[in-house]
């Protein structure tokens, strides 16, 4: 049995994995960070994570962004594996996830979604052999009204799946209104979409000569994310210093 710290169980997200770690008998939850302790949870809440001496052996974090740095000391003090969901880190920050994974296990992935960490596995076979055939490749992501950066992390992390598979020789266009010309080659097409309560949708297009090949990601809810980090942290606990993401958690179900 996997024991796991939730950083920010409070939360939306904290909340969604607390339900699933519950029906999930390979994992449990032994305590809580959350500076709101208006909700009752199954295990002990601490409002500072410096005041948590329960043993774990895995944190997962879904927190806010200036939350991590105070994470990641405790985390580097406690010598525990850490799974960071949290998005909008600083330059600075991202330095010091990279020089915390010295020292202690850290997985970050740009999506959590197992779902869509095997679709850039099927992009990159799929580019592989489509590009080289002349297939133009574009992206359209989808989100919901109040989602304001654009286009989506998960967009670009596509993208640059795609292009690692060609040799990063490929650019990106976000934004054709701006220039009247022909598409170029080379391109890479991300397109955002923002409306309603879309969670998230990401279509992949292949366009040939009489032929379009569409492969595509539909989130219905946020709790494909919350079950990618469950996945994510049974594969982490115990595992040496050193940084992985959710492609290592995928390869490892193989």
């Amino acid at each position: 049995m996997v024991k796991m710290m939730m950083h920010g169980c409070n939360g939306k997200m904290g909340q969604v994995i607390s339900a699933i770690c519950q029906e999930d008998g390979e994992i449990e939850i032994v305590a809580g960070i959350d500076p709101y302790d208006g909700i009752k949870n199954p295990y002990p809440v601490f409002s500072n994570i410096k005041e948590c001496k329960v043993d774990a052996d895995v944190v997962v974090d879904f927190a806010a962004a200036q939350a991590v740095d105070s994470l990641l000391e405790y985390c580097l003090a406690n010598q525990l594996p850490v799974v960071l969901c949290t998005t909008g880190l600083s330059k600075e920050q991202l330095a010091r996830v990279e020089e915390a994974s010295q020292k202690i296990p850290v997985l970050k992935s740009a999506n959590m979604s197992l779902g869509v960490n095997v679709l850039m596995d099927l992009l990159q076979a799929a580019a592989k052999i489509l590009a080289p055939a002349g297939f133009d490749m574009e992206i359209v992501e989808k989100h919901h009204n109040q989602k304001v950066d654009a286009p989506s992390g998960t967009a670009l992390a596509l993208a640059d799946s795609i292009n690692e598979a060609l040799g990063n020789s490929y650019q990106y266009k976000y934004d054709r209104t701006r220039e009247r010309k022909k598409r170029e080659k080379n391109e890479i097409g991300i397109q955002a979409v923002r409306g309603g309560s879309i969670v998230g949708d990401h279509e992949v297009i292949f366009a040939g000569l009489d032929e379009v090949i569409e492969i595509k990601h539909t989130a219905y809810s946020k709790g494909i994310f919350g079950k990618g980090a469950v996945e994510a942290a049974k594969f982490l606990a115990g595992k040496p210093a050193g940084k992985y993401d959710m492609k290592d958690v995928i390869a490892a179900k193989r």
